[in-house]
């Protein structure tokens, strides 16, 4: 398994030899440190940590600040650790780059989906909509929702309005197109999750395959 730390920077198109046209989205990815070595003897798992975005001091909790300044990094905005089946071959103050993937991998991209703030059933279900005409007064509301006599309730797991989005979603087996490791960018096929600039995790699929 490899991860990386990221921000999702937008979508654009790139451009195949034949004329093919690929919607891709474009994740400036790392460049990430390691800031701790987890270990079997220590810990009681092996996992590798990483940090992604400097920040100052005053952004971070004092007890964070005395975790980097114990392993002589630079304070980072995100945290994230990967779990390892065998002991990490890397050390404390390594940099992961982008250059970590290569065209053709499979990777899986977690983020933090657009909030959309409280919606109604037909944006947040995909319900249809009534009718306008011949007096019909029910164009956008749910309908009726409960039960008659029995059970006299609403039954659990009622698709209704509520709050849509802002949530953790993992896009699963996405092709790396390219690698830009001059501008630590990764071009992924497809759409990941999150608005631009909004913070996301890659890292190999489960399934390990390689495309070609």
């Amino acid at each position: 398994m490899t991860l990386i730390l990221g921000r999702k920077r937008g979508m654009t198109q790139l451009f195949a030899e034949d004329g093919t046209v690929t919607g891709v989205t474009v994740v400036e990815a790392g460049p990430c440190v390691v800031t701790q070595i987890r270990t079997e003897e220590k810990d009681n798992y092996s996992a590798i940590q990483i940090g992604f975005e400097d920040v100052r001091d005053s952004l971070v909790t004092k007890p964070q600040r005395g975790h980097f300044k114990a392993g002589g990094v630079a304070t980072k905005r995100f945290l994230r650790e990967e779990r390892l089946a065998k002991p990490a071959e890397r050390s404390v103050g390594d940099v992961i780059a982008c250059d970590a993937f290569g065209v053709g991998d499979l990777v899986d991209v977690t983020g933090t989906t657009k909030g959309r703030g409280f919606a109604g059933t037909i944006k947040r279900h995909g319900f249809s909509r009534g009718s306008e005409t011949h007096g019909c007064m029910n164009v956008r509301q749910p309908g009726s929702i409960g039960c008659s006599a029995y059970p006299s309730r609403v039954m659990k797991g009622k698709r209704s309005s509520g709050h849509y989005g802002a949530k953790r979603h993992t896009t699963k087996n996405l092709e790396v197109m390219q690698v830009d490791t001059a501008r630590n960018l990764l071009f992924i096929k497809g759409a990941i999750p999150g608005p631009p600039n909004g913070f996301v995790q890659v890292r190999t699929a489960r399934t390990g395959i390689k495309k070609g």
